[in-house]
């Protein structure tokens, strides 16, 4: 077996040492070649190849300084998108794990000569949101994606449309109360008032008092006159004023009725028109703990298991955190179950008339699968729904 053999020991372990990262200062990006130690990084500089590279980045140094730099900033770049989209992280965690290819584009061929030069470039020009802190930089990456961004545009004018429909619905509510009460105040206007029904008593009265009643006796040829016994007045007066009294009281009542109803009338169309635009068919939402109803993933243990929605991807897959294992699943919402909680618990209305907004539990019906909640804050706040199906209600984390 030959001295250089390739299954000698020494080749076998020389093979070994060149698999990991060796030190920054004795690689060649140039040339691409990562020498162990500081003899070997002078040998490779005094080669001929070495040399002809040298002399193809003495022509136009600045140009491939600035190659490298940005073959850098966009690998990075990248790993920060796909490894940590919406965290904020260390930066020595990020570049840790950006060179653990052994093939990337080493610091020490660009323009930065530290890695808290790049981060401050970085900050600078505001690719990442930039943290100092006692523990080092952090950086957090700011997506700046085309689609990414028409998503969110999209999404701020849907919730401003909502906001607006609310607000319609609102004003149009107050019109109609208006209008209710208008209609049962000219109800009541329009019969008789009591000082009416009190001058129409006194005239009866007057009238009565005038009269006088005549008799004709057989056996005299005179005429006797008398006026009526006062307490017999008094007896049919007082019968035909509660008549009266008594007919214009049903009258009343019957009118503010009409009112009443016809104001819950209008209350109950437009819970229905509320409900109308917002029953949808997602109800997902994030900060909300679910319950995993699917059965392939028993074997891991998920199944039936708590867990809160951290994130929504395209409104009915949602990124579940377990309570337990603190494990992060991707589960659809056929598969997830609404979770009520303690009477007092808030709970988030995940849909129906009022979705979005969150609320206190104050009863739980098991024989009709229903709950009674009070609204907490928001334009609808203190307001008490007696029936919200356990299907839009879900626990708050």
């Amino acid at each position: 077996m030959g001295k250089n053999d390739f299954l000698t020991p020494k080749a076998i372990a020389n093979r070994i040492k060149a698999k990991g990262l060796q030190k920054l200062r004795w690689y060649c990006q140039m040339c691409q070649k990562q020498c162990r130690d500081e003899n070997g990084f002078k040998c490779h500089c005094m080669s001929e190849s070495h040399q002809r590279q040298m002399q193809i980045f003495g022509q136009n140094s600045n140009r491939i300084v600035e190659g490298y730099s940005e073959e850098f900033e966009a690998l990075f770049l990248e790993h920060m998108k796909r490894s940590h989209r919406s965290s904020r992280v260390a930066a020595t965690v990020v570049y840790n794990e950006y060179i653990a290819d052994r093939h990337h584009v080493h610091m020490n061929s660009t323009e930065w000569a530290t890695l808290t030069e790049f981060v401050k470039y970085l900050g600078r020009t505001g690719k990442c949101k930039v943290d100092e802190t006692p523990k080092g930089w952090f950086i957090t990456y700011i997506d700046r994606d085309s689609e990414t961004l028409f998503k969110e545009k999209m999404k701020n004018k849907r919730i401003r449309a909502d906001l607006v429909d609310e607000e319609k619905q609102e004003r149009e509510i107050k019109k109609q109360i208006e209008r209710a009460e208008q209609f049962t105040s000219g109800v009541k206007e329009d019969g008789p008032t009591d000082q009416q029904l009190e001058e129409e008593r006194r005239l009866l009265l007057k009238s009565e008092t005038d009269q006088k009643i005549k008799l004709s006796l057989a056996s005299s040829s005179k005429l006797v006159t008398r006026e009526k016994p006062e307490g017999a007045r008094v007896i049919f007066d007082d019968s035909d004023e509660d008549n009266k009294k008594g007919k214009r009281k049903k009258e009343n009542v019957k009118s503010g009725r009409d009112g009443l109803s016809a104001l819950d009338e209008m209350m109950r169309q437009e819970e229905k028109a509320k409900e109308r635009s917002n029953r949808k068919d997602y109800w997902l939402c994030e900060g909300i703990v679910v319950k995993v109803m699917s059965k392939a993933l028993a074997d891991e243990g998920y199944y039936k298991q708590k867990g809160v929605v951290q994130k929504v991807i395209d409104k009915y897959v949602g990124e579940i955190e377990m309570l337990e294992s603190k494990h992060v699943l991707r589960v659809d919402q056929e598969e997830l179950e609404t979770v009520i909680p303690q009477i007092g618990g808030l709970v988030r209305i995940v849909n129906g008339a009022y979705r979005g907004s969150n609320a206190k539990l104050l009863a739980v019906d098991t024989d009709n699968f229903c709950a009674k909640v009070q609204i907490e804050k928001g334009i609808y706040d203190g307001r008490v729904l007696k029936a919200v199906e356990y299907e839009d209600i879900c626990k708050l984390a």
